[in-house]
């Protein structure tokens, strides 16, 4: 089939506002990119200040950065008043902010365990909610970018993939609330994609290994560029779900049966990164063990000083 012409492609972006959380590096970065080259307005809204600042400079006029952390209803309010009186409005937001630690439930630092359900869950709702009213008015377009784990849970991974099974909840009950308004929501679902966050937990000296035991596709890292382009196809049709890659939909159709079969593969790899991680907190303290990627760093330093 031939390919469709460019005006089509990019009908659903081209001059609309497109807020992204998240958008200092990785998906939420190349996301902002990729979509100002079809013609977006793009506001970036997160933590790293100077780095997403590089972003914005580099697409040009057609981006601005507000520094944002998205569990902060106040700082969210700002920066979305911020969007709205720069750009004149917004029909699209993509909640990408996330990070994650790594840690067993009974030896995890509990305030970085709870920080990832914090901003990975909660930080999706407050930013919906604070710039919903907003997408009302444009009949737009909302994307939570969701996980693999979310169907996949992993041993290590328990805030992780709870906050991520959240937001598809959470995405599907939001979907038929506000579907009468002509607004869209949409779920991403990417596996393993070569980020900071992902390469950052790889070199973990604990965790690292258990995830690189992972077999089969379920293991396998994806290039960023493929997650860029599945997201940024779904967002031009304003899909209502987005796999990363199109496998991790058929493994959903599985999930009942996916518990088992994790645990029953964990239990000759467990007990062995269990006694490891107590020697790296012993070695480390549980803080500096669980933390992961330049965001998971910023998120806990930014949680310090609240």
């Amino acid at each position: 089939m031939a390919s469709l012409p460019t005006w089509w492609t990019t009908r659903n972006v081209r001059n609309k506002v497109v807020l992204i959380t998240g958008a200092a590096r990785g998906i939420g970065a190349g996301l902002a990119e990729r979509l100002a080259a079809d013609g977006a307005k793009v506001a970036l809204v997160g933590l790293e200040a100077e780095e997403q600042q590089r972003v914005a400079d580099r697409i040009g006029p057609a981006a601005r950065s507000w520094q944002a952390d998205v569990t902060d209803w106040k700082a969210l309010q700002t920066a979305v008043e911020g969007v709205v009186d720069h750009f004149g409005g917004i029909d699209v937001v993509i909640a990408n902010a996330g990070i994650a630690t790594t840690g067993f439930v009974r030896s995890v630092d509990p305030e970085a365990f709870e920080r990832v359900i914090e901003v990975d869950l909660l930080g999706v709702w407050r930013t919906f909610r604070v710039a919903l009213p907003h997408v009302l008015e444009r009949r737009g377009y909302l994307l939570a970018i969701s996980s693999l784990a979310a169907i996949t849970h992993a041993p290590g991974m328990a805030n992780y993939a709870a906050a991520k099974a959240g937001v598809e909840a959470f995405c599907n009950s939001l979907r038929a609330e506000v579907a009468h308004l002509g607004v869209k929501v949409g779920v991403a679902h990417p596996t393993w994609i070569k980020t900071d966050l992902v390469e950052s937990a790889d070199a973990h000296p604990v965790f690292g290994k258990l995830r690189n035991s992972m077999p089969g596709p379920i293991g396998r890292t994806y290039p960023l560029e493929v997650a860029l382009r599945d997201l940024q196809n779904g967002i031009r049709r304003r899909a209502r779900t987005i796999h990363v890659p199109r496998w991790v939909g058929a493994v959903k159709l599985f999930r009942a049966f996916l518990p088992p079969v994790i645990e029953l593969g964990s239990r000759s790899r467990v007990p062995a990164a269990d006694r490891a991680a107590l020697a790296d907190i012993a070695h480390r303290g549980a803080r500096e063990a669980s933390i992961t990627g330049h965001g998971g760093r910023a998120a806990a330093e930014s949680s310090a000083r609240k």
